[in-house]
């Protein structure tokens, strides 16, 4: 593990199972807001998402903000604006995997401050700049994504501890 990501003290892994039905779950969050005019997608996480999303509720307009925030489990200091759009995002729904610390988060309301912004999942420094989200998780707790994960054999609690000593 990174020397900087120590900080994490917990991992809840998501399967790609649970990742669909957790963004599926956000979309029946949204649908009490009204009809978007399209889905704005934070990359690279908000992809997957946000294409569920689109098509729960039925909203083929798709487009991508591309952003630069994470070094593996390291976030960086500055967001790196790789892609940005020019508009305020007035009736479009801006999706991303996790609002973690906020620094994305605010990059990006600053750059479309009346979209709409929901995650799948929220920690609780960001979550008061998300509108809608699904789950929240402990700060100290990396989320593992199934694009960044693989299965894997894992060695049994019991035990483990007089392999390690």
């Amino acid at each position: 593990m990174d020397e900087n990501a120590k900080h994490y003290q917990r991992n809840f892994p998501v399967t790609w199972d649970q990742l669909h039905r957790d963004a599926k779950a956000l979309a029946w969050r949204l649908l009490d807001h009204g009809n978007f005019k399209g889905v704005i997608a934070i990359t690279r996480g908000g992809l997957v998402p946000a294409a569920i999303v689109a098509r729960e509720l039925d909203i083929r307009l798709i487009d991508t903000v591309c952003v630069g925030s994470y070094a593996g489990q390291l976030q960086q200091e500055k967001i790196e604006i790789l892609k940005p759009l020019d508009m305020d995002g007035e009736g479009y729904l801006m999706v991303d995997d996790l609002v973690d610390t906020g620094k994305t988060a605010e990059t990006v309301r600053e750059m479309l401050p009346k979209a709409h912004f929901a995650t799948v999942y929220a920690k609780p420094k960001g979550r008061p700049l998300v509108d809608t989200y699904v789950t929240e998780v402990s700060q100290d707790t990396w989320i593992l994504f199934p694009w960044d994960s693989e299965v894997q054999y894992v060695q049994p609690l019991k035990g483990k501890e007089t392999l390690e000593s």
